[in-house]
């Protein structure tokens, strides 16, 4: 009856949301991608690839979550030889980018969470193992592949401060719908015990480590080197990742006050949808704004004071290895930050806001090693300014250090999803 009034809900939503998302399609592109794959047609590429192999799904969301499976991705691909490792996404971008990295024969969009188009999946790719990243829980694919007998694991799970609330106050739908999980492996101690409070069974639930502080440091592309060798000499630069509508101002009002003058920000705005508003913001200013995909067509010099606008998705990473010092976004405004570590683990000094609870063990664990600077908005200005023209004092070593001493989450996470199939097959 549950799993009947939850379809039915489902239904009614989309059907109530039909016009808006009708709409969103004949403008946009990337709200029709994917629509037939999402509704259980499985991309004859997907068949191809699988061949008749025995098949490991794992299930990612977006971006952020694509890249923290890659490590995971390769070691179970290395201690499963005659696997097929598929993955699935939810978003548009985690689709762009898990193609970049994966391939696109084995990329597929996630089913919408309907009985029909989950079972279409599982019929075709009669999976050994289901692999849902972090906390992409869906009801309707709990319940199929319990019948299928497919074994699910959540990996790198976690529940955050914000979420916490909504899952307690629906704890008694999860309970049941969280006793048909083979495995759940938390990123910290706190999510073990917020998990088993939700209704995990206590049996299942245990921490492994958080897969992202596994995430090798990005090496340097081409369009790193190509950035690189057009900025002035001896440029400071500033590079802004994942930012979020109310800061991008912010940052800019810092950036017209700093005294360095062979200076240089790259702004990465979380959404690059939202280029076109933020170049408005650069130009607002006074500022020079160099659109990326526009520059790196016939790249020429940087000059001081200008702002790069990166309106591409998955470069963010290798960009940070230019920097002097780093903001992470979402953090100044109620969104819970983003990740960290991609430049800590480069050495580079990283600056946050006090909205971090997407990432609170790591970023608590980094301010006890002195392994990042928290600002507000009032002490943001003063903090560019003291690391951009005094440096450092060890910040970034210390980010770098502490980065290092945290691996091991990937190795611990495969060696539980290889014992639950081991067990499975006795």
């Amino acid at each position: 009856m549950m799993m009947l009034l939850y379809s039915l809900g489902l239904m009614l939503a989309l059907v109530l949301s039909a016009p808006v998302w009708g709409w969103r399609m004949l403008r946009q592109g990337r709200y029709r991608e994917g629509l037939r794959a999402r509704l259980g047609a499985v991309p004859a590429r997907l068949l191809a690839f699988v061949a008749g192999r025995p098949v490991v799904w794992v299930h990612c969301v977006s971006v952020g979550e694509t890249l923290a499976a890659v490590r995971l991705i390769a070691e179970l691909e290395a201690a499963l030889p005659g696997y097929a490792v598929v993955i699935s996404t939810t978003t548009p971008t985690g689709q762009r980018v898990a193609r970049e990295r994966f391939g696109v024969d084995r990329v597929f969009f996630f089913p919408l969470d309907f009985a029909f188009a989950v079972r279409a999946y599982l019929r075709v790719l009669q999976p050994k193992l289901l692999v849902l990243m972090e906390s992409e829980l869906w009801p309707r694919v709990l319940v199929e592949c319990e019948r299928a007998q497919v074994p699910v694991a959540v990996v790198n799970a976690r529940v955050s401060d914000r979420s916490l609330p909504r899952y307690m106050r629906l704890r008694m739908l999860w309970k049941p719908l969280l006793g048909k999980v083979s495995l759940l492996l938390a990123q910290s101690d706190e999510d073990v015990r917020r998990w088993r409070l939700i209704g995990a069974p206590q049996s299942v639930v245990r921490s492994t480590g958080n897969l992202k502080f596994d995430i090798r440091a990005a090496e340097e592309t081409p369009l790193t080197r190509l950035v690189r060798q057009h900025l002035p000499d001896g440029a400071k630069v500033l590079v802004c990742g994942s930012t979020h509508e109310g800061e991008e101002s912010l940052l800019l009002d810092c950036w017209k006050t700093l005294p360095v003058a062979e200076r240089v920000m790259v702004l990465a705005p979380r959404h690059p949808e939202r280029a076109g508003a933020v170049e408005q913001l650069i130009v607002e200013r006074g500022l020079q704004a160099i659109r990326l995909t526009v520059w790196r067509m016939e790249p020429s010099p940087i000059l001081g004071g200008a702002v790069l606008l990166v309106d591409t998705v998955g470069e963010l990473s290798s960009l940070y290895a230019l920097a002097s010092v780093a903001f992470v976004g979402g953090s100044l405004i109620p969104h819970g930050g983003q990740n960290p570590l991609e430049p800590a683990r480069l050495g580079v000094p990283v600056v946050m806001g006090g909205s971090y609870q997407n990432f609170r063990g790591m970023v608590d664990a980094m301010q006890r090693d002195h392994a990042i600077r928290m600002v507000t908005r009032e002490s943001l200005c003063s903090t560019l300014d003291e690391l951009m023209t005094r440096g450092d004092d060890g910040l970034g070593e210390r980010g770098r250090l502490f980065a290092a001493s945290m691996i091991g989450a990937t190795e611990r996470t495969v060696a539980a999803l290889l014992s639950l199939m081991k067990e499975r097959v006795r």
